[in-house]
């Protein structure tokens, strides 16, 4: 299997790539094709693939913002069951990441990412595909390491509509284990630089970060 950077909408895995995310993702959670072109030539943005045999057969997209010395995970697709796709962009992932840290001359703090919590959200297919069922992925990232952010989340449409997508929890990957906090003007920076990019944000999102922007630090708890 191949780890391969797509920085072009034009590169045929590309195409693939976002059919894939069609296959998987809710509607609201999936970016036009065109509007990749800017996000895919960005150099603080990774968006890589698992190449199998010619065909993508899953794909990751990441960042790290070297200021804050957090990365975060946009999304992980696992288009098979049986490659053992989800191991393989976990590990090349984070070797990445830390190689990126490294030349910024610091040690990763750890990672953000969203993850359906489905005890509230039942109804996402995600494409049929049991290694993508939100039980089975929210244990996997248990699993990993991930702890979840202990406050009720909500996230701007993608689609810019400023509509609010709720069912998710925002969870960080700590490379240190014995970190069950964050300082909430972490999260508060994060958030704000992650979803500047959209200009339509509903009221519960501004809502929730001027309770955010009261606390001081935010508990990370199991998932």
């Amino acid at each position: 299997m191949e780890y391969r950077r797509i920085t072009s909408i034009e590169d045929p895995l590309f195409k693939k790539m976002h059919q894939l995310m069609q296959n998987v993702f809710p509607p609201e959670e999936v970016l036009a094709f065109d509007l990749w072109k800017e996000p895919l030539e960005d150099p603080g943005i990774r968006v890589c693939v698992a190449v199998h045999e010619g065909e993508v057969v899953g794909a990751t997209e990441y960042r790290y913002y070297e200021d804050l010395n957090v990365a975060m995970t946009d999304f992980t697709i696992i288009g098979q069951a049986g490659l053992g796709i989800g191991r393989f962009l976990a590990k090349k992932r984070l070797e990445d990441l830390q190689n990126w840290a490294a030349a910024n001359g610091k040690q990763l703090y750890g990672m953000f990412a969203e993850i359906y919590d489905p005890y509230r959200v039942e109804h996402y297919e995600f494409g049929g595909i049991k290694p993508m069922d939100p039980y089975v992925r929210r244990e996997v990232l248990s699993h990993l390491g991930y702890k979840r952010l202990d406050f009720p989340y909500v996230h701007p449409s993608w689609n810019n509509d400023g509509e609010a997508v709720t069912g998710l929890d925002l969870c960080f990957l700590p490379m240190d284990d014995s970190v069950n906090e964050l300082p909430a003007d972490l999260v508060v920076k994060f958030l704000k630089r992650y979803y500047s990019v959209l200009s339509n944000k509903p009221r519960d999102w501004y809502e929730m970060m001027e309770k955010l922007e009261a606390k001081n630090t935010i508990p990370l708890l199991p998932i």
